[in-house]
Formats: C-alpha cells, sequence, structure tokens
C-alpha cells in the first residue's frame, strides 16, 4: 500500500510542528469565547498580550497543564504505540522550552528542537460544557522556525513525515519540509487541522496537496472549507487529489478513500468531556496501522479507537497507565 522506500527494518514517522504548551481550561459557559471575539471550535492566533488576557480571566477555572502542539501530539501518541518517532520544532531559552525538550526525551522521541530567543508558545485550549474546544495559541518560538534551518539530513531514515497545517502561516517552510523530506523519499501525511486555516489558505493547500501530499486527514468542517461539500463527497475530492483522504465525522465515524474504494469506519461509544487532540489520536493510530501495513479498514479502527479514548480525559494524551489495555485491545482487532 505504502511503499516503504528507505530500507529501514522498523517504519518510523517524523512530525514537524508548533512546538507548544498547552494550558487545558474548563468554562461553565462560552461567555468568554464572545468576550474575547474566539469563535466556538475554532484555533485562533493571538499576541502575547491577548494570550495573558485570556490566562488571567481563567485563572480559577480547572485545568491542566502540558506539552503540546498537534503533531507532537500525535507523535506523542506514536510513541507510546512503539513507534520510533522524531519531532521538528523550535522552542524558547526557558522553563517550559526545558520541560517540552526533557518530556520527548524522556518518551525516547528524537528531538530536532532549534532554540530561539522568544518564550516558547502556549495554546489555552478553552473547554465548552458540550466538551467542544476552542483554542487561542500564542506561536512565540514556534513561529521563529525558517525554512532555512531545515535540512535533508533531518529527514533521513524516517518513513513518513507528518505536517500539521497550522504551519500554513509559513507557506516556504512547510514547502522546504516536504521537498527535503520527498528527496528521502518519505510518505508526506497533513492534516487541515481547522476550518479557518483552511479556508484562509485555501488555494495554496490545494496546490500543495495535489502535488507533494500523500495522505490527508481533515474533520467534517475542514472538508467543507476545502471542497464546499459534505463527507460522503469532500472525501472523494480530495481523494482525486491525493493518494489517501480521511475525512472524520466525530460521533458519526470517520470516511477513508483510495483509489476509488470508500470505507466507512464507526466512531466507539465514548463519555466525551473534552475533544482536545481527538484529530491528533487519530492520525496516531492511522499511521500506525499504515507502519505495520494494516488494511486501511484497520487502520481507521484503531484510529478511532485512540480517538474515541483521548477525549474520555482532560487534554491531549492519554495517560500512560491506559495505554496497555489499549494496546491489547488494538491487537484484537480485525
Amino acid at each position: 500500500m505504502y511503499p516503504l522506500d528507505n530500507d529501514i527494518s522498523m517504519p518510523s514517522v517524523i512530525g514537524i510542528g508548533n512546538a507548544l504548551v498547552d494550558i487545558i481550561t474548563v468554562l461553565e459557559n462560552d461567555k468568554l469565547l464572545d468576550n474575547f471575539g474566539l469563535v466556538r471550535g475554532s484555533m485562533t492566533l493571538v499576541e502575547a498580550d491577548l494570550s495573558k488576557k485570556i490566562y488571567n480571566a481563567t485563572y480559577f477555572n480547572k485545568r491542566e497543564i502540558t506539552t503540546g502542539g498537534s503533531a507532537a501530539n500525535t507523535i506523542h501518541a506514536l510513541s507510546e504505540l512503539n513507534v520510533n518517532c522524531g519531532y521538528v520544532g523550535k522552542i524558547g531559552n526557558d522553563m517550559l522550552g526545558k520541560i517540552f525538550r526533557e518530556e520527548f526525551e524522556r518518551k525516547n522521541i528524537k528531538p530536532h528542537l532549534l532554540s530561539s530567543e522568544k518564550d516558547t508558545g502556549r495554546v489555552i485550549g478553552l473547554v465548552s460544557p458540550d466538551s467542544e474546544r476552542t483554542m487561542a495559541t500564542y506561536l512565540g518560538a514556534a513561529a521563529d522556525l525558517k525554512p532555512e534551518e531545515l535540512n535533508r539530513a533531518t529527514f533521513r531514515g524516517y518513513s513518513f513525515l507528518y505536517i500539521e497545517g497550522y504551519l500554513v502561516q509559513n507557506q516556504k517552510l512547510i514547502k522546504t519540509a516536504i521537498d527535503l523530506a520527498r528527496q528521502e523519499r518519505l510518505n508526506i501525511a497533513i492534516d487541515l487541522s481547522s476550518f479557518n486555516i483552511v479556508a484562509s489558505n485555501l488555494s495554496f493547500l490545494r496546490k500543495l496537496i495535489a502535488e507533494k501530499v500523500d495522505i490527508v486527514f481533515a474533520n467534517d468542517e475542514e472538508a467543507f472549507a476545502f471542497t464546499g461539500k459534505k463527507p460522503e463527497i469532500a472525501v472523494t475530492e480530495i481523494a482525486s487529489m491525493c493518494d489517501t483522504a480521511i475525512v472524520k465525522m466525530g460521533k458519526e465515524g470517520s470516511l477513508i478513500m483510495q483509489a476509488g474504494e470508500l470505507f466507512k469506519v464507526e466512531s466507539i461509544k465514548t463519555n466525551a468531556i473534552d475533544t482536545t487532540g481527538a484529530g491528533d489520536n487519530y492520525a496516531a493510530g492511522f499511521i500506525y496501522g499504515l507502519t505495520k501495513g494494516f488494511s486501511l479498514e484497520k487502520c481507521g479502527k484503531i484510529a478511532s479507537l485512540i480517538a474515541g479514548k483521548v477525549v474520555e480525559v482532560m487534554g491531549a494524551k492519554i495517560p500512560g497507565s491506559m495505554w496497555p489495555e489499549l494496546i491489547n485491545k488494538i491487537e484484537l482487532l480485525t
């Protein structure tokens, strides 16, 4: 299905994205979103001063602080599945940057991390009572990652490059990373990340996917922003531009299409309390399946299982104590 051109006994994955720290905060209602002009369910880039105001306004709310960033969350989950992983990003020379690096090293993820004079970036994830999440992101050091700081050797020895769509704020960076990875014959996967990101960068993303991308992940809102069509038609249009298209539909499951063949994968029953990281963990499960050479349908089942488990906890990561049982369930999937 995905020929692994590199001579690697264990297929491995490198991610590139905004290296951030997540501050997940529970809201009593959505009034704060309106007060700060945040679109419910979206990701909005904010400056340092607005990030601080939102942080102060929610200081006494229930919260959890952990390392994050979309691609980083995916790589973290892949490492829990015993996949060899690496990660490219930029952090500040501060305590949050130190925490970020050390956590990845503890997880045996090879950190290709550069340093910036800016503070390490942070995401304030605001969780509504119905578990929908809205993100206010201060990129800080993460936005300092420059195309000229990447080199072909970084991608050597990996089988897949996974890119978060949030990097579209630096179009040259995405193109450079993909071109270098393609020189090393990696399979390229991208997640569209947020409907407002897609809408404001549509022509660039369409050209990029048609020319340079193998696998596209999108939720139903992102797929609509990309195609103007509902999921069943959108997945067909996206698949006509790349090798494999995946459209996630939350409780309605997901659609996977490759070479004209469509698969519908059901979601698992969950007690959702926070949807943060659901898409990131779905991608991890799906790519894990690809590294094992599983069928697309089984890849989707693994992805749905992992995504379903992460929404039952606060934050974008499944706790380490839950992974052994989860891996056992994956092994029983057909």
